[in-house]
């Protein structure tokens, strides 16, 4: 028995399930890292503004960004505990949302960081 024409399948809806899960997955862990990565920049970049008397927002906009990635990482769980399916999709578009402007915050900080340090 064909579907109707416009109709999604029970196959596909669990396959767009999988891969959104999938996804999620991925960020929750590479958002992880980054936390990691966002504090030994931090360090790093004391030590380099400590030693050459250079003072940038690099530091803060480092911690902002580990802020964001911790909140992409509970928000990411949170969404693989959620019961229903619209919890769920809400908060996994709020994680990509939350890794996209991470992302865009640790490119900004690179640029600064170059900036102060030319």
């Amino acid at each position: 028995m064909q579907p109707r024409p416009g109709t999604i399948s029970m196959v596909d809806k669990q396959a767009g399930e999988q891969r959104d899960y999938d996804l999620t997955v991925h960020l929750f862990t590479i958002s992880a890292g980054m936390i990691g990565v966002c504090l030994t920049a931090i360090g790093i970049l004391r030590l380099v503004t400590a030693q050459t008397q250079i003072e940038t927002l690099g530091d803060e906009l480092l911690a902002i960004d580990a802020v964001l990635y911790v909140l992409c990482c509970f928000l990411a769980f949170w969404s693989f505990k959620a019961a229903r399916e619209a919890v769920r999709r809400r908060l996994r578009w709020v994680v990509d949302g939350l890794f996209m402007l991470a992302l865009s915050i640790m490119v900004l900080v690179c640029a600064v960081i170059a900036y102060a340090l030319a």
